[in-house]
């Protein structure tokens, strides 16, 4: 396993973003093992958080400027530390967000932050994709933005679970929306670390058993 990875599964369960057990994922499946931005609590955790993200940034977009969208609520920090981050490596981008109700007054809208100009490429960054619900419903959000193009999505964990057919959501979003879906770590990276002690034996084996039924075939 590459040593960034490594790194990062370890920081997840460090800030306590990684966690095992019964969970409900927002796509209404039972799982053992949940991912949550919403427990990173302190800015040294978030700030390492947008390192992880701006270091796979570079890795497949490069120096190339767009814009970052960040899905209120946990997208919201991610696009934030993630642009900082970016910044420190000289490369500015700006980020905008979006409101869970419409603001009626003040600058009013759905969203807060930079406007993004049309042609501009667009960056959505979340914390996971179980089903592809959540990213679904940006691209809803981002379709009143005139001229909007999302050129990517970043996300902490593939979950490796297939979606609406036999294939993986992120394939399908891929297929369904034209770009491309990038994670820092994938499920079975995690499985490979967990392995390397015995103690990480049961939940190795829960999440082996939920794969076998809910595991994308392709």
């Amino acid at each position: 396993m590459e040593s960034y990875k490594r790194e990062f599964i370890e920081f997840l369960q460090s800030a306590g973003v990684l966690k095992f057990g019964d969970f409900t994922a927002k796509s209404g499946r039972k799982i053992p093992y949940f991912i949550n931005a919403g427990d990173i609590k302190t800015g040294e955790q978030i700030s390492k958080l947008g390192e992880f993200y701006a270091k796979a940034y570079f890795e497949k977009i490069g120096n190339k400027r767009t814009v970052l969208y960040g899905p209120a609520y946990k997208g919201i920090s991610i696009a934030v530390s993630s642009a900082v981050a970016l910044a420190k490596q000289g490369l500015d981008v700006p980020f905008f967000f979006n409101r869970k109700e419409v603001k009626d007054h003040g600058e009013g809208g759905v969203f807060v932050g930079y406007v993004p100009k049309e042609g501009e490429e667009i960056v959505i960054v979340e914390d996971v994709i179980t089903a592809g619900t959540a990213i679904r419903e940006s691209m809803d959000i981002l379709s009143s933005v005139k001229g909007a193009k999302v050129a990517a999505t970043f996300v902490m964990v593939d979950r490796k679970e297939k979606g609406k057919t036999e294939m993986s959501a992120m394939a399908e979003l891929e297929k369904e929306y034209g770009f491309p879906v990038y994670s820092v770590v994938d499920v079975y990276d995690i499985i490979e670390y967990l392995e390397e002690s015995d103690e990480n034996k049961e939940n190795v084996d829960r999440i082996k058993k939920y794969l076998e039924v809910n595991g994308a075939k392709a």
